[in-house]
């Protein structure tokens, strides 16, 4: 499985929606800027560990959960073992 960055920003952003929480809570919880986190959200920016912690707490969840749900995006999106998307 290969990393995908923008999956990454993308589960931030479901779980974040689905909680009801506003960017600007998360962000504030996860002492990250709003801006830094809308790029990563967005998939303009990745984010790096420490981030992806400190935003799973701010999520209330495990950061080993939060990196669990990443990689089911990034199996659903169909990427094999080596990275390339099937035709």
């Amino acid at each position: 499985m290969q990393f995908d960055g923008a999956a990454v920003g993308r589960v931030i952003r479901r779980i974040r929606r689905r909680r009801g929480l506003s960017q600007e809570v998360v962000s504030g919880l996860a002492g990250i800027a709003r801006t830094h986190l809308t790029m990563i959200e967005n998939g303009s920016k990745q984010a790096n560990l420490e981030t992806v912690w400190k935003i799973a707490l701010a999520l209330d969840m495990q950061p080993s959960e939060l990196i669990r749900q990443v990689e089911e995006e990034i199996q659903s999106t169909g990427q094999n073992e080596t990275g390339v998307v099937p035709y």
